[in-house]
């Protein structure tokens, strides 16, 4: 009787410790809440654009293609001997063209005649922006006869610099942020949890066309004033509280 009493005891004690153990278990496991705030600041940076990046070239019209070409052939000789002399950087040829010229001979287009013909060689090159004024105006002395276009840029060293600060100003931005908020609720900042980057962005200047450049014939200097490029940065923050 005595050991039938034991054993009930002993499984009664069993039975009690392995409840006591699951549910202590299920209290572990229980992960804790943490409370969060996540936050995005914007950082931004001006530089100047220092360089710039010029498209131009020669273009000729006439009845004979043989003579076309040579002339065109000896008018690029002449304004990349000058854009050399100015010691331009990354100068390449961008197109080289000859092409045909039709005019209609009645009105119901069935009979076109040839005309002569048109030729084209471009190039590109960059420049510092305070010399690209005086060198279109050489560059037309010397032959060339279009100017594609203009586009102002910044130095990269000074890219790279403005991508920095920009991120700087967005990590500023975004901790100034979460602690208004969190004084303001009377609430206390932990730790930072997470951290999210977004890439600078270099916002693209502003490209001149031909006919806003170039006024061909004129005697006034060609006046080029370059503007600034902005870079943004956001930086996002998760902060426990």
């Amino acid at each position: 009787m005595i050991k039938k009493s034991y054993e009930r005891l002993s499984l009664f004690l069993f039975v009690g410790s392995f409840l006591s153990l699951m549910s202590a278990g299920s209290v572990m496991a229980e992960p804790e809440l943490k409370r969060t705030l996540t936050v995005t600041g914007n950082g931004m940076e001006s530089i100047a654009t220092t360089v710039a990046e010029v498209s131009l070239g020669v273009e000729i019209q006439g009845k004979n293609a043989a003579q076309v070409q040579q002339e065109i052939a000896n008018r690029t000789s002449a304004v990349v001997d000058v854009l050399r002399s100015k010691n331009v950087k990354q100068l390449k040829t961008t197109g080289v063209r000859l092409y045909p010229n039709y005019e209609q001979v009645d009105q119901n287009n069935s009979q076109m005649i040839l005309t002569g013909y048109t030729g084209t060689n471009t190039v590109s090159f960059r420049i510092s922006t305070e010399q690209v004024g005086t060198l279109l105006d050489e560059t037309v002395k010397a032959g060339a006869s279009r100017v594609d276009g203009v586009n102002f840029t910044a130095a990269p060293e000074a890219i790279f610099q403005a991508k920095k600060e920009a991120l700087r100003k967005a990590s500023i931005n975004a901790q100034d942020q979460a602690d208004v908020v969190l004084d303001t609720l009377n609430l206390t900042s932990k730790e930072i949890v997470k951290i999210e980057v977004d890439n600078a962005r270099v916002s693209q200047t502003q490209a001149f066309a031909r006919d806003e450049l170039y006024v061909l014939g004129s005697k006034v200097s060609t006046p080029v004033i370059a503007g600034e490029q902005t870079v943004e940065a956001a930086v996002t923050l998760q902060i426990t509280y």
